[in-house]
């Protein structure tokens, strides 16, 4: 008997804490509480937004103004990557991070190596990642026409483009990657 009126008393009480939020959430919303505003930052202008808007689609959509070659590139390259990605692009050398050229042929192996050449279906891509990331500590650092020639470099390392090319928005979004064909859309399901 003791234990029908605990539950009893438990579910009584559980009830009207029940009623009590509800009736809490009720008001507010009755009433109309809004959001705490906190007085700080502002809708961004059209201006704010574009700065941030430096995305590079594959088929050279967003690719700014400028141009560069494989030599500016090398030099750029010498001066401000290859600390991080080796001289020609290999890492290796106590170089911390992966390597950015070579491996082509190697997909299909039980090691694969993929680099931009190797792996990467998109030139366009490339850029982007230039652009926006790169060098390390100091993103968004190089000029347009100084990414165009970095992109142009490694792009050269691959044996993608020869010595002598330049790159530009044109340019750069006709180069055919040999991976291009290795990647595929799956169907979305509904």
């Amino acid at each position: 008997m003791q234990r029908d009126a605990r539950k009893e008393r438990k579910h009584f009480f559980f009830e009207k804490k029940k009623q009590k939020t509800f009736g809490c959430l009720a008001a507010a919303l009755l009433t109309g509480a809004a959001a705490p505003h906190y007085g700080i930052g502002h809708t961004p202008t059209d201006a704010e937004i574009a700065a941030w808007n430096i995305d590079v689609a594959p088929d050279g959509a967003g690719l700014p103004p400028g141009r560069g070659s494989v030599e500016q590139g090398a030099k750029i390259f010498a001066a401000r990557c290859a600390v991080c990605h080796g001289a020609d692009g290999q890492a290796g050398n106590g170089a911390p991070v992966a390597k950015l050229a070579g491996g082509m042929g190697t997909l299909a192996s039980a090691k694969p190596v993929k680099t931009v050449g190797s792996y990467w279906p998109y030139a366009t891509t490339l850029y982007d990642y230039i652009h926006r990331a790169m060098p390390l500590g100091n993103a968004q650092s190089l000029a347009p026409d100084e990414v165009y020639a970095v992109t142009a470099y490694v792009l050269n390392l691959n044996g993608i483009l020869p010595g002598g090319a330049s790159l530009d928005a044109a340019s750069l979004a006709a180069v055919e990657m040999p991976n291009r064909n290795g990647f595929f859309a799956t169907p979305h399901e509904p």
